[in-house]
């Protein structure tokens, strides 16, 4: 299988670029990894409908929706299909049902997209324009860890993120690390698919070199004294 074909979202143990960001311990074909945490499943499971009708595995579609996020080859990350979700979480014995896929695939991919956005604003007039843009390197889920931030946030009686990502994107050869703290909830600014179900996404870079601690201190200027 080509590279173009994994899967951009990081779930699990840090991943090669062309291959599907989740451990499965190692599947067949990378393509067929399922892009949840199957760790976090049981939160991820509010997105699906108790109420879907019975839905037959060999009805769900095999098509893959291009992502907007650009790989360090050429072409942009491509998510999983409907199957592949299913299989992958069929293979591990986690007991899926055919009609979650039809949920949780395009809430899947609109908070990668979403991610993806929110990055960019972070890197707006950094100069990665100067070789072709930006792009996203790799990516790690830390579901069991919560970042100083989330922790902060709990402390002071906020709903705890029911999901965290590491990406690492590469600006023109610089890799910059970012954080991103997955909420749900009903917030001005949120993102919402399939009815009422909501989300919004803490992005911001990490503090892992002076890049990253001056783009946080400048965010925090700009607010202040616009």
């Amino acid at each position: 299988m080509s590279a173009s074909d994994a899967c951009p979202v990081g779930h699990g143990e840090q991943q090669k670029p062309q291959s599907c960001p989740v451990d499965h311990a190692p599947p067949k074909d990378s393509a067929e990894a399922c892009p949840v945490d199957h760790t976090s499943r049981s939160t991820w499971s509010q997105f699906f409908s108790p109420t879907a009708p019975p839905v037959s595995a060999g009805t769900l579609s095999t098509e893959r929706e291009t992502s907007s996020i650009p790989r360090p080859a050429d072409g942009n990350w491509v998510y999983p299909s409907e199957a592949q979700f299913f299989a992958a979480m069929a293979r591990k014995n986690h007991n899926p049902q055919a009609a979650d896929m039809k949920t949780i695939v395009p809430i899947h991919n609109a908070v990668n997209e979403r991610a993806w956005a929110e990055i960019l604003k972070w890197e707006a007039g950094k100069g990665s324009e100067a070789c072709g843009g930006l792009q996203l390197v790799n990516f790690k889920g830390k579901p069991r860890e919560r970042s100083p931030r989330a922790q902060w946030k709990v402390l002071l009686g906020y709903a705890a993120p029911f999901d965290r990502h590491d990406w690492v994107v590469d600006r023109c050869g610089t890799k910059m690390r970012y954080v991103i703290d997955f909420y749900t909830g009903h917030t001005p600014g949120s993102n919402t698919t399939n009815g009422n179900i909501s989300f919004f996404l803490d992005v911001r870079p990490a503090l892992d070199n002076w890049e990253g601690v001056k783009m946080r201190v400048e965010r925090v200027w700009k607010r202040w004294f616009p």
